[in-house]
């Protein structure tokens, strides 16, 4: 994978903002942005599947030893970072995964590139939040954190896309 140390600080930078911005916004029990799933998404197009789970590792272990979590994080990144290759396949032509490159909204188009963000940010938190919960006594106001959480992560994971996709295109 080229550019490590770019891809590195991506990393760090989503588990620090998450663990000292967003875990610490008490706006509703309703609201939790996970936002740190940026980096998953932001992963170059063709990396190969062992670094992807591999770095979905290392992000989920680093997240849950940071939040005090006993494994959800882990389980919810590997499962989007395993379901990754399929989702791009569903949503992408196939000469734009060919090509390979960060995937971003002015590369791929800001609708398609929105459809990958929600189904990742929504699969990982429909995980995240049912594991979370572990009850189905609680059903509806898992799905209540599910959408509303979705909906702010994806705004943040945008943002973040955004940013960091404007750095990499100035350095080409």
């Amino acid at each position: 994978m080229y550019r490590f140390f770019t891809y590195f600080l991506l990393f760090l930078f989503t588990v620090l903002f998450q663990v000292f911005l967003f875990d610490n916004l008490s706006v509703s029990v309703y609201l939790n942005p996970l936002v740190y799933v940026a980096f998953i998404v932001l992963l170059p197009l063709e990396t190969p599947p062992v670094l992807l789970l591999g770095a979905g590792l290392a992000l989920g272990a680093a997240m849950d030893f940071t939040m005090g979590a006993a494994g959800i994080n882990t389980i919810a990144t590997l499962l989007i970072a395993f379901a990754r290759p399929a989702i791009l396949t569903v949503l992408y032509r196939r000469e734009d995964l060919r090509e390979g490159g960060v995937p971003s909204p002015e590369r791929l188009g800001h609708r398609v590139f929105l459809d990958y963000v929600i189904v990742l940010v929504v699969l990982h938190h429909i995980v995240f939040f049912s594991l979370e919960a572990l009850s189905w006594s609680h059903v509806l106001r898992t799905v209540v954190r599910i959408i509303a959480s979705s909906a702010v992560s994806v705004a943040g994971v945008w943002l973040a896309a955004r940013i960091f996709t404007a750095k990499v295109i100035a350095r080409l």
